[in-house]
C-alpha cells in the first residue's frame, strides 16, 4: 500500500507536522514518498526512518497559491497512483487538500487523529460534535484516500535513513490568486508550544488577583504559564498563553493543570502531552479522563504545598 506524505513548509524550514506524517505513514503497510513542493526545494531535513524516496516537484512561480500545490498533488496522484495521501490538517493543506479529493474522486477525511491498515481497507478515525464523538471512517479496498491529519497525533519520526532522491516538473499554473506577502501571527510575550514545562491554570483560580499566586509558582518550578479560555475571555492573560482549539496546540514533556475542568475546546489542545497532572475539586471533570495522575483536591493548597517544597 503505497503512501504520499506532502511536505509542509514555511521560509526554507520543514514544519514539524511533516514528521509526524511520517510517522503516521509507518502504520500502513507499503513504501512511502515525501514530496516537497517548491520552486527551488530547499535542504530540508525530510531523511526520517520509513522514508523511501523524496520527490522533489519544481514549480515555476517563486511565490504560489493553492492552486499551483492542488495542480502538483494532482500530477503526482496521476503519476505515481498513491493508494493513500497524508497531508497536515493545517490551514495550508486545507486549503487545497479538499478540493484535489473531490476532483479526482478520491476517499477523504480532514482532523484524523488514528489510522489504521484492516486487510486492503484504511480506517481512519476522527472527531465529530466538538469531540464529543469518535467515529472510525472505513474506506473500502482500491479506494485511494487523501487523509488531512491533525497535528501532534503523532510522535515526530526519528531522523535516519537514506532515501533515493528524484525530480518532477511542474510547468505555469494559471492562477486569479496573487501572493502579496507573509505576515508572521505575533506570538506575544511567550511561546508555549516550545515549552517542556507548562503550569496551566482555568476558572477554577476564581478571581483575577489569584493569577500572580501561580505566576510566582510557575517560575519556582521552572513552569511557562499557560490557561483555558475563560482565563483569555476575562481580559487576565493574553492569548499568547491559551491552550485549546482557539488557542494553541501543545506538547510539553508536563502539563500541570489547576482548576481546569477539561471541555473539548481545552482538551483538543494538550492531551498529546507525555505527562498531564490535573488538580480538581470535581471528580468526575473532564480532564482526569486525560490525566495521568490526578488530585481531587483544592487547588491553592496544592499550589501553597508546591511552593513550600522548592
Amino acid at each position: 500500500m503505497s503512501v504520499l506524505v506532502v511536505a509542509e513548509h514555511l521560509q526554507g524550514r520543514v514544519r514539524d507536522v511533516t514528521y509526524e506524517l511520517v510517522s503516521a505513514a509507518g502504520a500502513l503497510d507499503g513504501p512511502v514518498t515525501v514530496a516537497v513542493i517548491a520552486e527551488d526545494p530547499p535542504s530540508l531535513d525530510v531523511n526520517r526512518e520509513g522514508v523511501d524516496e523524496i520527490v522533489h516537484v519544481r514549480v515555476a512561480q517563486r511565490e504560489f497559491e493553492n492552486d499551483v500545490y492542488q495542480a502538483a498533488l494532482e500530477g503526482l496522484i496521476a503519476e505515481r497512483r498513491p493508494d493513500v495521501v497524508l497531508l497536515g490538517f493545517t490551514v495550508n493543506s486545507m486549503g487545497y487538500g479538499g478540493a484535489v479529493a473531490a476532483k479526482l474522486g478520491l476517499g477523504f477525511a480532514s482532523d484524523v487523529f488514528a489510522v489504521a491498515q484492516e486487510g486492503g481497507s484504511i480506517v481512519a478515525t476522527r472527531a465529530f460534535y466538538g469531540s464529543k464523538v469518535h467515529a472510525e471512517l472505513e474506506f473500502p479496498p482500491d479506494t485511494p484516500v487523501l487523509l488531512l491529519l491533525r497535528p501532534t497525533a503523532w510522535p515526530p519520526a526519528a531522523a535516519g535513513g537514506s532515501p533515493t532522491v528524484s525530480e518532477h516538473a511542474l510547468g505555469p499554473v494559471e492562477s486569479r490568486a496573487r501572493h502579496r506577502e507573509l505576515r508572521e501571527a505575533a506570538r506575544g510575550d511567550v511561546d508555549i508550544t516550545t515549552a517542556d514545562f507548562l503550569l496551566s491554570i482555568g476558572r477554577g483560580i476564581g478571581e483575577q488577583e489569584n493569577v500572580a499566586m501561580f505566576e510566582e509558582l510557575a517560575e519556582k518550578i521552572g513552569a511557562t504559564l499557560s490557561v483555558s479560555r475563560p482565563i483569555v475571555d476575562a481580559g487576565w492573560m493574553s492569548n499568547a498563553r491559551q491552550v485549546g482549539q482557539s488557542g494553541k496546540t501543545v506538547k510539553p514533556k508536563v502539563y500541570l493543570a489547576f482548576g481546569i475542568s477539561g471541555a473539548v475546546q481545552h482538551l483538543a489542545g494538550m492531551k498529546t502531552s507525555e505527562t498531564i497532572i490535573a488538580v480538581n475539586t470535581d471528580p468526575e471533570a473532564a480532564i482526569f479522563d486525560v490525566a495521568h495522575y490526578g488530585a481531587v483536591a483544592d487547588l491553592f493548597d496544592v499550589a501553597e504545598e508546591l511552593t513550600k517544597l522548592v
